[in-house]
């Protein structure tokens, strides 16, 4: 792209940060204020590097388990939620525990408990390994099975099938999932699931905002970390609709070749993403020659989860 042609960036709408993310972090603040440094956070408080690193920054210590959390200090449970053995732990250790799990993840955990409890067989559609499907395993592992795929769904067993049910992770493509849930529902007549969607609003409007954009872009540019399902959702969608497609931490990732030729730009966030790097990704292009900025809001969000009472204590 020459320093003199016009570039159109289309801003999909709703993008970046959701409340629940804001809610994980506003969490993370509030212990630093109250407590001082180090306050513990066991994953990645939400996945994004920005994010942790700014809070590393002041004064927050990130582990991968428990184990690396001196007893009797302060430790808070990302958004991504726990299984209660990760629960069982804190308490043995007597650590003060903050708990930033999305009030949309605290619900399918719910959700699995009461299924499983009935004696269902809960059929958990989710991605091996995200911790957001590891905490909700782990609230009922005896009488789950996870369904990654459509060649799961279509070869999965369970004991009876008149005592089946699913859940979802919040953070799936909704068409994929969509598909899955299809050929469950064909296999197992009897299946039961939640009287709402799992798949977050976020995610869900983040979806619908970008194919509305990548209709209409040469070019889709997602900001967002590498290990965000949702973020690594909207590259996928955009790759379907036939639109070249880049995952981009921020500006500075974005390679010049990518915008040869290209009029149109399509610029989106995953949910944990700050909407600053969003900013960055506009003025960068703008730094190249003329831009137009147009948003396409498909939706307004106006949801906000409160912090927990202990943390509002503070």
């Amino acid at each position: 792209m020459s320093e003199v042609e016009s570039v159109t960036v289309l801003l999909a709408a709703p993008r970046a940060f959701c409340a629940g993310v804001e809610r994980a972090i506003e969490i993370v603040e509030r212990a630093l204020a109250s407590r001082g440094s180090p306050v513990y956070v066991r994953k990645q408080i939400v996945h994004n590097a920005h994010v942790v690193a700014d809070l590393e920054s002041r004064g927050a210590v990130f582990v991968e388990e428990l184990d690396e959390v001196p007893e009797g200090a302060t430790v808070v449970f990302s958004a991504h939620g726990v299984s209660p053995g990760v629960r069982a732990e804190a308490d043995r250790l007597g650590l003060e525990v903050f708990d930033a799990t999305c009030p949309l993840v605290a619900k399918v955990h719910t959700e699995a408990r009461r299924y499983a409890d009935r004696g269902d067989t809960v059929l958990l559609v989710g991605h091996a390994g995200h911790e957001e499907t590891e905490g909700t395993l782990g609230e009922a592992p005896d009488r789950m099975l996870l369904v990654q795929s459509l060649q799961d769904a279509h070869t999965v067993e369970v004991p009876d099938p008149d005592r089946v049910s699913y859940l979802t992770q919040t953070t799936l493509a909704v068409d994929e999932t969509a598909e899955v849930l299809d050929v469950l529902r064909r296999r197992f007549p009897a299946l039961r699931g939640p009287s709402s969607a799992d798949i977050c609003y976020a995610s869900t409007n983040r979806q619908a905002a970008l194919r509305t954009v990548a209709e209409e872009s040469d070019l889709v540019l997602v900001v967002g970390s590498t290990n965000s399902a949702n973020t690594q959702r909207l590259v996928e969608l955009a790759r379907r609709a036939g639109r070249p497609a880049h995952l981009i931490e921020d500006a500075a990732d974005i390679l010049p070749e990518w915008l040869a030729g290209v009029t149109t730009v399509g610029v989106t966030a995953g949910a944990s993403a700050p909407p600053r790097l969003v900013t960055g990704v506009v003025e960068a292009l703008r730094a190249r020659g003329p831009v137009t900025v147009v948003e396409r809001e498909v939706a307004r969000e106006t949801i906000e989860f409160t912090v927990p009472g202990a943390v509002r204590s503070l």
